[in-house]
């Protein structure tokens, strides 16, 4: 029989978390990015260069969400993963222990890289955050 001492309610909480932050986040950078489309000026100059390098930036944006999102994901899908072999080997008596560790390593690792990668999104989100430097009266930092 097979004893593990896992809190299933909190290991679950925990793999769900990220995915549902990170959605909010896919749709505010869509929305500025829609914001900006629309804001593109029909003529070169320096302010289309502006929204076409900041279109850049939300589109890299977007796909580091989205890869976070996935993986989070899929962490998720580890986790119930286990969940349901937990109780598969609970009530078949049969020992899964070494397939479940694997499992459960996997899930945490897939989510150690979504959070990584959530962390590369708020990196990029800081570096485009900043206020014109004619309204603050000093150079950029």
């Amino acid at each position: 029989m097979i004893t593990m001492p896992i809190d299933v309610a909190s290991t679950i909480q925990l793999a769900i978390a990220p995915a549902f932050l990170l959605v909010g986040r896919l749709a505010r950078v869509v929305d500025r990015a829609r914001v900006v489309a629309d804001l593109v000026p029909i003529e070169p100059g320096a302010e289309y260069a502006d929204c076409i390098a900041e279109l850049h930036r939300l589109d890299r944006r977007m796909s580091v969400v989205s890869g976070s999102i996935f993986l989070g994901t899929a962490a998720m899908i580890a986790v119930c993963l286990v969940v349901a072999g937990l109780f598969v080997a609970r009530v078949a008596a049969v020992d899964f222990t070494v397939a479940l560790v694997l499992a459960f390593i996997v899930a945490m690792a897939l989510l150690v890289v979504g959070l990584i990668l959530f962390l590369v999104e708020v990196h990029l989100a800081n570096k485009s955050i900043h206020v014109r430097s004619d309204l603050t009266g000093r150079g950029r930092l």
